[in-house]
């Protein structure tokens, strides 16, 4: 969905793609990749 808005937002130069695109991007800074989550609860205290 991240790319299908930045084309269309280059395509059109619509607004409303672009801050689509912003959204998504922002949000998907915050989620924390699943590799990342799995070192952190291998800590060998099973």
């Amino acid at each position: 969905m991240r790319d299908f808005s930045w084309q269309y937002f280059s395509l059109t130069g619509d607004v409303g793609a672009y801050l689509l695109y912003k959204e998504i991007d922002n949000d998907s800074d915050s989620i924390e990749p699943e590799e990342d989550l799995e070192s952190e609860s291998d800590d060998g205290l099973d």
